[in-house]
């Protein structure tokens, strides 16, 4: 098998496990919103068995497990794929190293979940690595697909590299993180309905910083901020001349103002699953799709560096 195959087969194994990580992860924030977190007391096993009695909250919980456990096989399979070739290994050992360190963690912070009964600080750790590992999936995927690529000429990227994008679509990544991992958070520790109305809080329109109204508060007005500097990225990425990171800006628009819309219907409607599920999958699809336009971005030529090319020939 040719390197570039080999690279090819690692890509795709990726975006299988990016994809059922994805799934994962909304499956999560619906076994939060329909309280099985302890539907199955006890871990690896439910109620002591492998397959769990047939209770809504108990298979919700159980298929959540299910995910995992294909999760952890997929990644082992992509992991193992890179391990066995000395070339896939020069390019995305590292990387491939660290998901498997993430997966151990998070693997961790799924038992312990349940043997500390739904700590939230080990449920908003939960996601936050889950987050992390979803990111290092989408990475891996990219470069094993850009490695198989390497020979065949990619449309916009032989353009100079905008000034200022990089630095502004990696501020994007961090922040879309940020804010999802503060969004489980407030979900974990139950600030979901502290604040029972929109725009204003219990009737306040800046009321005390203080416990779980406080927590609520700190996430609503991150929105704001984030939504802010994420309308500045789609305009900044409109004028890009590469057609692909152009794309990004009307998506990445269309994306945040559904995320504003289902971060008030989730005050407005109440913490239904199904809302809470879409409010995650749509984050989880803001940052994955911020990564992939950071990674297009980055491999540009810087503007000397093409300006020399350019010049050279």
């Amino acid at each position: 098998m040719s390197a570039t195959a080999k690279f090819r087969t690692v890509s795709r194994l990726a975006l299988a496990t990016v994809v059922s990580m994805f799934g994962l992860m909304v499956l999560g924030s619906i076994v939060r919103t329909t309280g099985s977190g302890l539907a199955c007391p006890d871990w690896p096993l439910c109620h002591g068995r492998l397959i769990p009695p047939f209770q809504f909250n108990v298979l919700v919980e159980w298929f959540h497990r299910l995910m995992a456990l294909m999760v952890s096989l997929l990644l082992v399979a992509t992991v193992g794929t890179v391990a066995l070739h000395r070339e896939l290994r020069a390019r995305l050992g590292a990387l491939a190293g660290l998901t498997v360190v993430l997966l151990g963690a998070q693997i961790l912070l799924g038992a312990l979940t349940v043997w500390r009964l739904l700590d939230p600080a080990i449920v908003g750790g939960h996601l936050a690595v889950a987050l992390l590992l979803f990111s290092a999936l989408v990475m891996l995927a990219l470069i094993a697909r850009r490695e198989a690529e390497a020979e065949t000429e990619t449309e916009g990227l032989s353009e100079p590299r905008p000034q200022g994008l990089l630095p502004w679509l990696a501020g994007a990544c961090l922040l879309i993180y940020a804010q999802a991992v503060l969004g489980g958070m407030v979900s974990a520790s139950g600030a979901s309905l502290a604040c029972p109305d929109w725009p204003t809080c219990a009737g306040q329109w800046f009321p005390p910083l203080e416990g779980l109204r406080g927590l609520h508060m700190a996430h609503r007005w991150g929105a704001y901020a984030l939504t802010a500097y994420l309308i500045v990225t789609a305009l900044r990425s409109r004028r890009v001349s590469d057609p692909l990171v152009a794309r990004v800006g009307p998506a990445l628009l269309a994306l945040t103002l559904g995320q504003v819309v289902l971060g008030i219907l989730n005050v407005l409607v109440g913490i239904e699953a199904w809302l809470s599920a879409l409010h995650l999958a749509n984050a989880a699809g803001m940052l994955a799709l911020t990564i992939a336009t950071t990674f297009r971005v980055a491999s540009m030529p810087a503007r000397g560096t093409a300006l020399a090319a350019v010049t050279a020939s």
